[in-house]
């Protein structure tokens, strides 16, 4: 893909209202569907630690998400989960809440049917860390937060963790900041 540099959405965080709609499925790949793929691929390079990113993570409300894991880039639109097996215990981050990473269950192994970028219809099947990026990513597609796959009290803890976290960071240079005690 050519390089957009410069040329990145921001990704949105916790409290913005986007993150918790669905999104609507892509009818229509065209030139649009395709600048909105490389310009997540370069927001997605641009935040150093994320392997995957869906479209409402960027304000843009379409079925949608890429992911880049061993150099490969790739993407899908229209994704849907199909068969799903065993649990996996990991601990998962999210660029739209940065800094949380909570430990999450979730089903080790995933079957995902999409369309790719030439309208045909594709398959993976994933384990462990691919098989969460698709789920996470799914979710997001969905309007649904890690917060709101925590049980109540682990999402209470995270939650106040996630505030410390950016009261702690400086929103102009992005890093975290030590309190005097």
């Amino acid at each position: 893909m050519g390089s957009l540099s410069g040329m990145t959405y921001k990704i949105r965080t916790f409290g913005d209202p986007v993150l918790l709609t669905q999104a609507a499925a892509v009818t229509d790949i065209d030139g649009k569907v395709i600048k909105i793929v490389e310009k997540m691929f370069e927001t997605l390079y641009e935040s150093e630690s994320g392997i995957g990113l869906a479209a409402p993570q960027v304000g843009i409300q379409r079925q949608i998400f890429v992911w880049d894991m061993d150099d490969e880039p790739l993407v899908i639109l229209n994704p849907k989960i199909v068969e799903s097996d065993g649990e996996w215990v990991y601990d998962e981050g999210c660029l739209s809440i940065p800094g949380l990473y909570v430990e999450m269950t979730r089903p080790k192994t995933v079957l995902m049917k999409g369309v790719d970028l030439n309208g045909n219809e594709i398959s993976f099947e994933a384990d462990e860390l691919e098989a969460r990026l698709f789920q996470h990513e799914l979710d997001h597609l969905n309007g649904v937060l890690m917060f709101d796959r925590m049980q109540p009290e682990q999402r209470k803890q995270a939650m106040a963790q996630y505030i410390m976290i950016t009261e702690q960071v400086d929103p102009v240079e992005g890093i975290v900041r030590l309190r005097a005690e």
